[in-house]
């Protein structure tokens, strides 16, 4: 089975590491040529006034989703600090912010920042109910 996961988490970080970092013409644009957005939540606030609700809710709940498992492979792994995974859910996701701008392949976004964490403790939270309904604690027969 830890094998079947960590599989899994291969593919997992493949991908996510080609549909954010590694996208088509990535190294075209130059070294350093990417884009910083330091205001938070301002683009998501752009599309709600413009009622584009449902790009609004592929771009937030993207960013959630696609760090959930990141939570959940570390909880199932045996963190369990959830604090110790908050700040390596957003070490990664700071890791993909730079080397979007870094190699000019997106928009690095503090909010990103902000929902990839999100998505990485709701993927640890996840984690948790699967290992409790996994492995329950033996009761204990009262005489």
């Amino acid at each position: 089975m830890k094998k079947l996961f960590a599989a899994a988490a291969v593919i997992w970080l493949a991908v996510l590491l080609r549909i954010t970092v590694f996208r088509n013409g990535c190294f075209s644009h130059g070294w350093f040529s990417g884009h910083i957005e330091w205001g938070a939540f301002s683009y998501y606030l752009e599309l709600i006034r413009a009622g584009n609700w449902r790009y609004f809710v592929y771009l937030f709940g993207g960013n959630v989703f696609w760090f959930v498992p990141a939570g959940f492979f570390a909880r199932l792994w045996g963190g369990r600090l959830p604090h110790a995974l908050l700040i390596a859910g957003f070490l990664l996701s700071l890791f993909i912010e730079t080397a979007q701008f870094v190699l000019g392949s997106g928009v690095s976004e503090l909010d990103d920042l902000i929902l990839n964490t999100l998505g990485a403790l709701i993927g640890y939270a996840f984690g948790c109910l699967v290992l409790r309904r996994i492995s329950p604690r033996k009761q204990t027969e009262r005489p």
